[in-house]
């Protein structure tokens, strides 16, 4: 009988989550456009910090190169969406992301720590400024003009993206590379005198996290329809997924998602407000408030409170 409630409950936050999908793939046949709009820009906060928590989350790699990876796909978007299918952009705006993060972490996942932080972050602002005098030496120009898309689409395509990571994460977390990975995290050392083989393993994770901040960049280059060097490679959201993933919890599957639907609801609430001139402000403080006092983020306070709620029986994940 016991075995059979704890079963149960470990259904519950899965359930939940195919609760919200449905609700989400139903969601533009009932809503206000311009609620398409906000939430798509959520699940693209959504992706980046799951796609980051993929890699930084198991390893304990703080990478700081997730603008340069959204921006290569929002310039693929650019350069390609004239000529070829949407999904196919989104599709080359993914690999050619990987791609630069596989020289990337070939590179520079041999080192730890601070160093690999500042080279991941070092490499976005590279590449802007690169890019920048490349159009202005010669294109003459600063900036390029995006394919125009429909919002229901960019929300679809969007929302795919979104359901492609989470089934990737999942089987990642429950496979041997998952493992591996934890492994990496808690001692390196150990995990390569176990035999893993630890530079190949951190390059390929950290490839296909590229993956995806470089297919949502690509799909919402349509949004904005003309992009430059600074909106592109904006140094914002080099910082916005970790802090997202620490707010909802940085060590879990859920944690992420969690944390960035409620860092991105904030956001458009403080946006739309009349404190609009201080939501950066306010937001910072909320999330240093929130790493003194949630260390381990929302879903920590969530399962502490359900362990309270069920007597210490059981617990929610």
């Amino acid at each position: 009988m016991k075995n059979l409630f704890a079963d149960k409950k470990k259904l519950i936050i899965p359930g939940i989550i195919v609760l919200i999908m449905i609700f989400l793939a139903v969601f533009p046949s009932f809503s206000a456009p311009y609620r398409i709009v906000w939430l798509s820009g959520i699940l693209c906060y959504v992706i980046l910090t799951i796609a980051w928590a993929l890699f930084s989350g198991s390893t304990g790699y703080i990478s700081l190169a997730t603008a340069a990876f959204y921006g290569v796909g929002m310039y693929t978007a650019a350069i390609l969406g004239n000529d070829f299918p949407l999904l196919v952009v989104v599709l080359f705006g993914g690999l050619l992301s990987m791609v630069l993060a596989a020289i990337a972490g070939a590179i520079t996942l041999r080192l730890r720590g601070i160093y690999f932080a500042i080279f991941t972050f070092g490499m976005v602002e590279l590449i802007k400024y690169i890019l920048l005098w490349y159009e202005i030496t010669f294109t003459g120009t600063r900036g390029r003009f995006v394919i125009v898309v429909d919002n229901q689409t960019i929300y679809y395509v969007m929302l795919g993206i979104l359901v492609l990571l989470l089934i990737t994460t999942l089987i990642l977390r429950r496979s041997r590379w998952g493992l591996a990975l934890q492994s990496i995290g808690d001692n390196e050392e150990a995990a390569y005198h176990m035999g893993v083989n630890v530079t190949a393993l951190k390059v390929s994770i950290f490839s296909i996290s590229a993956f995806f901040m470089g297919a949502v960049g690509a799909i919402m280059a349509t949004r904005v329809t003309y992009i430059d060097p600074y909106s592109a490679f904006d140094t914002i959201l080099n910082f916005l997924p970790p802090l997202m993933a620490i707010l909802g919890g940085i060590g879990t599957y859920y944690g992420p998602i969690l944390g960035a639907f409620v860092f991105a609801a904030i956001e458009e609430w403080l946006i739309t407000s009349s404190i609009a001139d201080y939501y950066r402000l306010i937001i910072g403080l909320a999330l240093l408030a929130a790493i003194l006092y949630m260390p381990k983020g929302i879903v920590d306070v969530i399962e502490k409170a359900w362990r309270h709620f069920s007597g210490g029986k059981h617990a929610l994940t």
